[in-house]
């Protein structure tokens, strides 16, 4: 692993914010290539924000950035995300 790249479990806090279940058990489907699962196990990229990717084709996902009091997620790579509830 780089550096700058953690397994998606990272990702809790910062969607914890903003969704009210555990997210890092939820399902994601990558848009590229179909694979499915659990955001623990994407790929997180840290920079300017957050990126999330498939670990099976390298696809950005989810990318997320905050400032100025809000947060930004673009959600383009997914196919679907499944929310345990």
């Amino acid at each position: 692993m780089d550096e700058l790249m953690l397994d998606g479990n990272a990702a809790g806090g910062v969607l914890g914010e903003v969704f009210a279940v555990e997210m890092t058990t939820a399902t994601m489907m990558c848009g590229g290539c179909g694979a499915a699962g659990p955001v623990g196990a994407m790929h997180l990229f840290r920079g300017a924000g957050i990126v999330l990717r498939c670990p099976q084709c390298d696809n950005a996902l989810v990318k997320i950035t905050e400032g100025g009091g809000r947060m930004w997620f673009d959600f383009g790579g997914m196919q679907t995300l499944e929310i345990p509830m």
